[in-house]
């Protein structure tokens, strides 16, 4: 089941991405490409330290959904995804998941996230993590989600039956299918405050 929790063993990148203010208005569009400092560094490692219990606790619950079937482990990702993520968040951490082409709407993630995921979507063989300075000593951090076998079964391009029913039931606006392997699926985030930076 490598692919797609892998992101955060690769090597911590030697650059950052930082956004320069222009405008408010196009402050979430621009980011620029900045040396890493050692404190760049630490942000990373910690984003990818606080994303680690959520996608170790997402793939056991879709691992054990899966289990009592495919149409189960669509549950998994509408109910305990979400719970999942709270548990994850508090005043100084938000952690989510996001896409290009998203099932549920609730997935939006924060402004700050898209021209992140537009440059995982323009360089299809970047796969590491990136990193971004916030507003009011802040910092985001996103790592790319890679189709794995498991989520063929519900993100494929051939599903069964009853799970295509259950997706239209659900999520009538679907843009998450006719995946095949190991192509980029979306991102995980994580929004952090620098104290919690060590």
């Amino acid at each position: 089941m490598s692919g797609i929790f892998d992101a955060g063993k690769q090597e911590v990148p030697t650059l950052a991405y930082r956004y320069r203010s222009v405008t408010p208005v196009l402050l979430p569009l621009l980011v620029t490409m900045l040396p890493a400092s050692a404190a760049d560094t630490d942000s990373v490692e910690r984003g990818a330290e606080l994303l680690a219990p959520f996608k170790r606790e997402l793939m056991t619950a879709l691992t054990d959904g899966l289990a009592d079937g495919p149409v189960a482990a669509i549950d998994v990702c509408r109910i305990r995804a979400p719970e999942i993520a709270a548990a994850s968040t508090d005043d100084d951490v938000r952690i989510g998941r996001s896409s290009h082409r998203l099932r549920n709407p609730g997935n939006v993630g924060p402004e700050w996230s898209k021209p992140l995921l537009d440059a995982y979507l323009s360089d299809g063989s970047d796969r590491k993590p990136k990193f971004v300075e916030l507003a009011d000593d802040r910092y985001g951090y996103v790592e790319p989600i890679g189709v794995a076998p498991l989520c063929l079964n519900c993100h494929g391009k051939t599903l069964a039956p009853a799970v295509a029913e259950r997706i239209s039931e659900l999520y009538p606006d679907d843009e998450a299918t006719g995946y095949e392997l190991g192509d980029f699926r979306g991102i995980f985030w994580v929004e952090f405050a620098s104290d919690s930076v060590q």
